[in-house]
């Protein structure tokens, strides 16, 4: 039986960054107080990634106050698909997807009902701060639903996956790609049961997956094959994702991003203290990287495209 001190040991040869070493030697460090409000509110983050020409989800509509929600039916009017997303929500917490609406009934992206009441609540709920990070009131936007691409289509269940590439000092070190089950309701959600596939960062190819913490090699619903599969568009992904932190303003940030059929990369949104699971979704630690690009000096002068270039020949699968 392995004790905590020999488990705690093997942590530490592998690499493995822990929560209280990443806040007090990356984030804190790193990531401007005064920023923060750049990745924490969704509507600055389109503001600011609008202005960079980096590209997001179309904002059809929001909704701030409770007096505004007599407007609803007509912001919804005419919309057979759509996304309602908290403006400063955390985990994936209060996104519901839309597929299809008719006569005041909406098919979620799980196949799940719910009647104009119901929706109308959980819009409710959100500007009342339900889903938000610190409780505070909110607010509801209405984005246009992302079209999953093809390629994708064998390894996610009812919903879109999602990449996430943690960037430092301008440098991509690390990715995955959250792939939906019908466990996470199609949430591209760690928490909720989502798969979490580390990806090689030269190629955007899969090296390594894990659901629930344990490695898989095929998706758990579909039962095809995951290891190998490449992420399309990967020099594009790479590229928002070093262009995106520069837009945050914070040197440790997890830039999120999603892939649309037909408009390609897209950034869903900034985190400025993005978790640590990425390490389970690689197999291994996340620390030699950060200290690798601590060794490099100030990258930060660097343009985006050097940037990218350094990530792949120092991070891709055959230099880890």
């Amino acid at each position: 039986m392995i004790g905590p001190l020999s488990r705690y040991r093997a942590l530490l040869r592998g690499g493995v960054l822990g929560i209280n070493q990443r806040n007090s030697e990356f984030v804190l460090p790193s990531n401007p107080r005064t920023n923060y409000p750049r990745v924490d509110d969704k509507l600055l983050t389109r503001k600011l990634a609008t202005a960079a020409g980096i590209p997001v989800p179309r904002l059809l509509g929001k909704v701030s106050y409770h007096h505004e929600l007599k407007h609803l039916p007509r912001v919804l009017e005419g919309l057979g698909e759509f996304v309602l997303k908290p403006a400063h929500g955390v985990q994936g917490r209060g996104i519901v997807v839309v597929t299809d609406a008719r006569d005041g009934v909406y098919r979620k992206s799980s196949g799940r009902l719910l009647r104009y009441p119901q929706l109308r609540q959980h819009v409710s709920s959100t500007i009342s701060g339900v889903f938000s990070l610190r409780g505070d009131l909110d607010t509801c936007l209405i984005e246009a639903r992302v079209v999953m691409h093809e390629s994708f289509e064998p390894i996610a269940r009812f919903g879109i996956p999602d990449i996430r590439v943690i960037v430092y000092l301008g440098i991509p070190v690390m990715s995955m790609c959250r792939l939906p089950t019908v466990v996470s309701d199609g949430r591209a959600n760690l928490h909720q049961g989502a798969i979490a596939a580390g990806l090689d960062l030269a190629t955007g190819a899969v090296i390594h997956a894990a659901h629930n913490n344990r490695p898989i090699t095929h998706h758990i619903d579909t039962h095809a094959p995951i290891v190998g599969r490449r992420i399309p568009h990967w020099d594009t992904v790479l590229e928002l994702a070093a262009r995106a932190s520069e837009v945050s303003g914070l040197g440790y940030v997890g830039v999120d991003l999603v892939i649309d059929a037909h408009r390609g990369p897209l950034l869903l949104e900034l985190n400025a203290r993005p978790g640590l699971a990425i390490q389970v979704a690689h197999g291994h630690g996340l620390l030699p990287r950060l200290r690798r690009v601590q060794s490099l000096g100030d990258t930060t002068r660097l343009a985006w495209k050097e940037r990218c270039t350094l990530a792949r020949n120092l991070f891709g699968d055959s230099c880890s």
